[in-house]
């Protein structure tokens, strides 16, 4: 649970967006949704590896 304590006078928009922001950061519906569905782990570290090649892809046609 997100605790946002709020000063006196204080703005209710600005309170509202530091809670989004604490919210974006602990990244609880990011997590939501990769619980959704299972993914295998040859399937996750197939992913990683494709990305990481296409990245070296992208800095390799940069040097040239």
């Amino acid at each position: 649970m997100l605790i946002i304590p709020i000063k006196d006078g204080e703005n209710i928009d600005r309170a509202l967006k530091r809670y989004k922001r604490k919210f974006d950061k602990t990244g609880t519906v990011r997590q939501l949704r990769a619980r959704q569905a299972f993914i295998k782990p040859s399937v996750t570290n197939r992913a990683k590896i494709q990305k990481a090649a296409y990245i070296q892809n992208m800095r390799d046609n940069l040097e040239s």
